[in-house]
């Protein structure tokens, strides 16, 4: 390892001094190596809230970004999911939190043992992390080139060249589609732990790693800090004594602030961080090594009984067992063969193969049950029903792939779009039915613009207007369409829906509501609120809150005659007609 610097020698004095120094111009255009005590520890007690003195406040301003880190836990957190409540799943590890380390910086800059390079499957420097190649120098490309390759998930090591570090760790990071999200989250969890182990079987100890994924590849960077910052802890509970260090480095605001506000949940520095992160984790923090649980995959294997093993009458071998026949069960208490079946094991309850059997007979029970709805012509809406910890699982993975699309020609047809507030200040969505066109409209596209838009709203109550005016000339969506979309949408926008106001209702319409109040979800189709007229309307919502499309006054006039109402041609606003 090399020696350090200079700069660096004389920064390690005081964190205010070490921030100087990694924020300082380097000297001849070279950066300077930086040091460990340079970098700010996730433990120390000045990187929990800053406390700027007077005098110091105005030298601090530039080096506070990455001097301290704001409480994450005292407001509203995305990660915060259903199921994380609850004993604490990553209890204090104050020896564990002493290796952990957050740096706003490239991960070649430091004086570790190890850095880790995010690339792909050929290792070549185009598609490498930039800038590291050329900090290291030609050699690196050269070792590179006679790896063979690297598989996704996998790691490969080589020597460091140039870079301060000993040695530079390679790994493949995998491509994100919502469909194999499961496979994704797996892939990347095994690419940390690669690189880890391979830090260990070289007898190294401190590691500093950027975040493995590229926006090529399309991977949302929340949930990939929540799988690199779970797989590392789970890491170290197993391997801590072997490891010194890990820098978790980044280069952009937007991942700095994500790693702040994740690193409590799994590295809790104190009880009451602990009990706080328990409530905020989410559903699925993995198995013991940080990956994803598949239960229907999990092979279940349950030791012997006790008295079973240490019974003196032998196990007949399988040739010995007669073939079976009506007679199966007396033989089966013959070779005392009950002993070894697991009443737990062979539970509904607890079998993931008979609870999957269950759902099914559900569904089809419900199928059953609701052909009457498709029969009416209510589409198909025998689906069970999702559970919470379903139900925030299939928001989340609609949520990351909408968060990472562009999805402007929806918005450009005006289907919904956010209002102002009501009149008791709640957030208003508006969704115009006429600009809903079935046939050229792509639903998943829809879907994904809809989760995103409603996403900020569905934090707190809010109320949606839906204008129905002239929405009986297109073709409308099925309930079936209906209840997989308020699926994806989640409880939370149920529980927080206080009405939905519908303008220009009509009779078929109001059949429809109906089947969705009966087959659907009554609790949230029951707060629908009729609206003949847009005078009406303006008693929940005021005008100056909504945009309006001109054909909706135009089908008020028509619909009502001009009744009771003036509306201003220039300004489009509608005012109650004087009476007498």
């Amino acid at each position: 390892m090399q020696s350090r610097s200079p700069s660096a020698a004389a920064a390690s004095a005081s964190p205010t001094a070490a921030a100087a120094a990694v924020m300082a111009p380097a000297v001849g255009g070279v950066e300077p190596a930086v040091t460990l005590d340079q970098v700010p520890r996730w433990s120390d007690p000045d990187q929990r809230i800053s406390s700027l003195s007077p005098t110091a406040a105005g030298s601090e301003t530039q080096t506070s970004s990455f001097l301290s880190f704001s409480d994450p836990l005292t407001g509203d957190d995305a990660a915060a999911g259903p199921g994380g409540r609850g004993a604490s799943r990553f209890p204090v590890d104050h020896e564990i939190n002493s290796k952990i380390y957050l740096w706003r910086g490239h991960p070649w800059n430091l004086e570790v043992d190890a850095v880790v390079n995010s690339t792909n499957e050929n290792l070549d420097e185009a598609h490498s992390s930039p800038g590291l190649h050329a900090a290291a120098g030609p050699g690196l490309a050269e070792e590179c080139a006679t790896l063979g390759g690297c598989r996704t998930g996998m790691a490969k090591m080589t020597n460091a060249y140039d870079l301060p570090a000993r040695k530079v760790i390679h790994t493949v990071g995998p491509k994100y589609a919502v469909k194999y999200h499961t496979a994704a989250e797996n892939a990347l969890s095994h690419c940390y732990r690669s690189c880890l182990e391979l830090l260990i079987e070289n007898g190294l100890e401190s590691l500093a790693t950027g975040c493995i994924y590229t926006e090529a590849k399309n991977y949302p960077r929340e949930p990939a800090a929540h799988v690199a910052i779970r797989t590392v802890r789970r890491f170290l509970e197993k391997q801590k004594d072997k490891i010194t260090a890990i820098v978790f480095c980044t280069t952009s605001s937007s991942d700095t602030e994500i790693y702040k506000r994740l690193l409590p949940l799994y590295f809790p520095r104190d009880k009451p961080e602990e009990e706080i992160a328990a409530l905020k984790l989410p559903a699925d923090v993995g198995d013991e090594n940080g990956e994803t649980v598949i239960d229907e995959r999990k092979i279940r294997i349950k030791p012997l009984p006790t008295g079973a093993a240490n019974s003196k009458t032998p196990i007949p071998a399988l040739a010995d067992i007669p073939l079976p026949d009506s007679g199966l069960t007396r033989r089966r208490n013959s070779f005392k063969l009950d002993s070894y079946l697991d009443p737990a094991f062979m539970s509904i309850i607890k079998d993931p193969d008979l609870r999957r059997k269950e759902q099914w007979e559900k569904s089809a029970q419900a199928h059953k049950g609701l052909n009457l709805a498709n029969l009416l012509g209510f589409g198909d809406l025998g689906s069970p029903p999702l559970s919470a910890a379903e139900e925030y699982s299939l928001h989340s993975r609609y949520l990351a792939k909408a968060n990472s699309m562009n999805l402007s020609d929806i918005a450009e047809m005006k289907i919904i779009y956010r209002g102002g507030v009501d009149c008791e200040g709640r957030a208003v969505m508006v969704v115009v039915g006429a600009h809903f066109l079935l046939r050229c409209l792509d639903l998943e596209r829809f879907v994904l613009y809809v989760v995103k838009e409603f996403e900020p709203l569905v934090q707190k109550p809010y109320s949606i207007v839906y204008f129905h005016s002239a929405a009986s000339l297109q073709p409308q969506p099925d309930l079936g369409f209906m209840k997989r979309l308020q699926q994806i949408l989640g409880r939370k926008h149920q529980k927080n829906l206080h009405a939905i106001y519908i303008l220009h209702p009509t009779l078929g319409l109001r059949t429809a509501i109906l089947a969705m109040q009966l087959f659907v979800d009554g609790e949230v189709w029951k707060k629908v609120v009729y609206v003949d007229r847009l005078v009406q309307l303006f008693r929940y919502v005021p005008r100056e809150q909504l945009t309006i499309p001109d054909f909706v006054f135009q089908h008020d006039l028509e619909v009502n005659g001009g009744k009771g109402i003036i509306i201003d041609p220039r300004t489009k606003h509608v005012y109650q007609r004087p009476s007498g």
